[in-house]
């Protein structure tokens, strides 16, 4: 356990939170926050001191200007100081707030009271190292994107039915498990959970008791879609899978054999110039991409089978 960590603060433009926290991310950050700062956000990363030295530390201050020059903005500021276990643990948590997503969701932080009046499907979340507390576009993308599947009101795609029965969900890379738990919320039957970190797999399992989801709800196991493979009983109706665009484009023939003529999937983790290149490897394996929903720069298929 290592007991000093790097604490990064990036003062940029709002337009550039969502790629910095992708930068941040790719670079081995355990935590991220944001706060806005008048004109300006403030961008905070936490990571072992170990993992980072200063030459680390300034080819990341390279990279974050030219993802800034690219979309035409202002080049961050990236400043970074050492601090103790104790400060890190409690840090990134003061500036994270609850914060309402799509139309039904509320994000609560596990540390802070339920809210006491809200129509709101809270989800408790302490996500630990693990990625998913509801600041990124990719998971707020995937939330409405389960919202959209579970509507009473909306078809899903045209030409597509609905089935009365609650559907069966496998959630690919599945982080803090936010994605699994708001699902069993909007009704999923049974959702069978994967990620190839164990301390996501770990947060998963957490949250699941924060959030008093019944035992044997949401099975999680540690691994990729192999490992899923082994979980399933069955085919299942829908996947949600929030990870990278170039590990999607290779795990498509595996996803592909787990599901059923009308599954359905939500991907997401994708860089809209990388949308064409996962949408051909889907539509390889005869998936079709039914909407394409972006925010910034990233985007989320939703598709079906065809």
């Amino acid at each position: 356990m290592t007991n000093t960590w790097w604490e990064l603060q990036i003062v940029c433009e709002p337009v550039l939170e969502d790629s910095i926290f992708w930068r941040l991310g790719v670079f081995g950050c355990r935590g991220t926050a944001s706060e806005r700062q008048g004109e300006y956000s403030l961008v905070r990363g936490y990571l072992p001191q170990f993992q980072a030295q200063i030459l680390d530390l300034a080819a990341l201050s390279l990279w974050l200007r030219q993802d800034a020059l690219c979309v035409g903005a202002t080049a961050p500021s990236l400043q970074w100081r050492t601090i103790d276990e104790e400060d890190w643990a409690s840090s990134w948590k003061e500036h994270w707030h609850p914060q309402e997503i799509g139309d039904r969701f509320l994000i609560n932080p596990a540390w802070l009271p339920m809210p006491e009046d809200t129509s709101r499907l809270v989800i408790r979340l302490d996500p630990g190292v693990a990625f998913g507390t509801g600041n990124h576009a990719t998971t707020q993308l995937c939330l409405e994107s389960l919202e959209m599947r579970f509507s009473d009101t909306a078809t899903s795609f045209v030409g597509e039915q609905k089935t009365a029965k609650p559907p069966v969900i496998a959630d690919i890379g599945c982080g803090s498990g936010i994605l699994s738990i708001g699902a069993v919320l909007l009704g999923a039957e049974q959702i069978y959970a994967v990620d190839i970190d164990p301390l996501a797999v770990k947060s998963t399992g957490e949250n699941c008791e924060l959030n008093s989801i019944e035992k044997g709800k949401i099975i999680v196991g540690e691994g990729s879609v192999d490992a899923l493979q082994k979980l399933l009983p069955a085919p299942v109706d829908g996947i949600v899978c929030n990870i990278l665009a170039h590990v999607i484009i290779d795990l498509v023939p595996e996803i592909t054999a787990i599901a059923k003529p009308t599954t359905w999937a939500v991907f997401s983790g994708i860089l809209v110039e990388q949308s064409k290149s996962v949408a051909d490897a889907l539509e390889k394996h005869g998936w079709v991409v039914a909407t394409l929903w972006k925010r910034k720069e990233w985007c989320c298929l939703n598709v079906r089978r065809s």
